[in-house]
């Protein structure tokens, strides 16, 4: 049972502690998913979901190692 609390525990910290790229990804699934009301080409809402994606990334991994010369 300890095990389970621990590991919820972790998954909730995972969302909790970036809360910008969570939201940021909530936010793009969304917007894809509005897309298939408009009759959006799967393909098309593919390659915004990939391309999202990767954006949503890239900003991340700037912001954490921005945040880390800064700790230094």
């Amino acid at each position: 049972m300890r095990v389970l609390i621990d590991v919820l525990k972790e998954l909730v910290g995972m969302f909790v502690a970036d809360i910008g790229l969570t939201v940021a990804v909530l936010v793009l699934v969304e917007a894809v998913a509005a897309m298939s009301r408009f009759d959006v080409p799967p393909l098309w809402r593919g390659a915004v979901l990939l391309g999202g994606c990767l954006v949503i990334l890239v900003e991340a991994v700037t912001r954490m190692a921005r945040a880390q010369r800064k700790g230094k």
